[in-house]
């Protein structure tokens, strides 16, 4: 038995390395330019050039328009669009109409009724995402990626239309408990696989794929 992960926030040749031959089923580039871990779609498109075709490479932008992406497609081919910030159900659907692609919305949650809203991306969404909401007192706090968890037990016997992954400071010293208590299949990390944010550690991606191959 293994779990599916994506390793997220990829920035360096060996990194990506790294990532396809350990298994990552997707492997993440994000182009928020507040976060230490931004790439441009030039060195995402070169990037991604390392990439192997059955291996999904996503492209997180946060609340971007349509400009925007478009600028970000038209150098880097990817294979499915996160959207990582307060976009609504209708704008995810336009996003997924306009630009042809498969669309993760992600989840960010600090209570049962975030799970709730999930529901409303059921219809419009390829895929969940749930990760940790940071809290509002956290200074300088980007909308994912800020080794924080949630409370996994808000997962527990959830069920959801699309398939789901869970996010939010997972390492390989905390995820087999989080997949016992939420159930998840796939992962999605980034900070539990760096040295320092916007650093990826080889090592520690290795590490993390070779664990998830027995969860």
């Amino acid at each position: 038995m293994a779990i599916d992960v994506k390793i997220c926030g990829l920035k360096t040749p060996a990194a990506v390395g790294a990532s396809v031959e350990g298994g990552a089923v997707m492997l993440g580039f994000n182009f928020y330019p507040k976060s230490s871990r931004c790439v441009t779609p030039a060195l995402a498109g070169a990037l991604g050039q390392l990439v192997p075709a059955q291996v999904v490479k996503v492209g997180l932008v946060v609340d971007a328009d349509d400009e925007t992406i478009a600028a970000i497609l038209a150098e880097a081919a990817l294979d499915m669009l996160q959207l990582h910030g307060h976009e609504t159900p209708e704008r995810t659907a336009d996003v997924k109409a306009r630009f042809k692609l498969p669309v993760m919305k992600v989840i960010s949650v600090s209570d049962a009724a975030d799970i709730a809203g999930a529901r409303n991306y059921e219809k419009v969404a390829d895929r969940l995402l749930f990760d940790a909401k940071p809290p509002k007192t956290m200074k300088d706090a980007l909308p994912g990626g800020n080794a924080l968890s949630f409370d996994w037990s808000l997962l527990k016997g959830q069920s959801f239309e699309k398939p789901w992954m869970l996010a939010g400071g997972l390492h390989a010293g905390n995820v087999a408990e989080a997949v016992r208590r939420t159930g998840a299949r796939a992962v999605d990390l980034s900070s539990g696989v760096e040295d320092r944010p916007g650093e990826k550690s080889v090592s520690k991606i290795k590490e993390f794929l070779e664990l998830s191959k027995t969860l």
